[in-house]
């Protein structure tokens, strides 16, 4: 597990004198909500080279918010040029995800509709918390299984760090998130810092 230091260290020491420029802090209002499906990249997904680029994992629960919270403070808020994406994993909405043999289309398109608004809804709240501290943010959405579609993503982006909360990565059981958190720690191809929920943490 790579410390935070050790991240932005590896980081800044591959970039030459020109590249280190400092990025005027602004929140782009245009997120790439629309969707960003397993395997897209391309440069804008990439980013400009030598900045660091952190993503954060994120879903509608408090825990999400108090990781992402955590991340603009101790990580973002430290290295000026970082460029922040905040990745929602959508699950896939079809018969086989719910275990039903049938399912009648209009039950369907219902289920899909609210998927979406509560993607809207988690991306916009994300959006707004790093607004509220300056710091410049897109977001992009995957949709599939939440392990295997962030861990896709976050090595499209080539991210150079990804962050996650130890709970709440959406519509998955609490049993299950453990399992996804500790996925993403040994295949994701950048180093991967999780965040304890803060009553958690408190005791520890």
């Amino acid at each position: 597990m790579w410390s935070i230091e050790a991240v932005i260290a590896r980081h800044e020491a591959s970039l030459t004198g020109s590249e280190r420029v400092v990025m005027e802090e602004s929140t782009e209002a245009a997120a790439t909500t629309s969707g960003v499906a397993p395997g897209a990249g391309g440069a804008e997904a990439a980013g400009a080279p030598g900045l660091m680029k952190v993503v954060v994992a994120v879903d509608a629960s408090e825990e999400s918010l108090h990781t992402l919270s955590w991340a603009l403070d101790h990580v973002v808020r430290h290295h000026p040029g970082a460029s922040v994406v905040v990745l929602h994993a959508q699950h896939r909405v079809d018969r086989s995800a719910y275990g039903l043999a049938y399912v009648p289309p209009t039950a369907m398109d219902a289920m899909r509709r609210t998927q979406a608004e509560n993607t809207r809804k988690a991306v916009s709240r994300a959006l707004d918390a790093c607004k509220q501290k300056q710091a410049s943010a897109t977001a992009a959405v995957v949709v599939g299984d939440a392990k295997e579609a962030i861990c896709q993503a976050v090595e499209d982006m080539r991210a150079d760090l990804l962050v996650l909360g130890s709970r709440g990565l959406g519509m998955v059981k609490r049993a299950f998130l453990g399992s996804v958190s500790d996925y993403l720690a040994h295949h994701a191809r950048c180093p991967v810092l999780i965040v304890k929920p803060p009553n958690e943490a408190r005791h520890k």
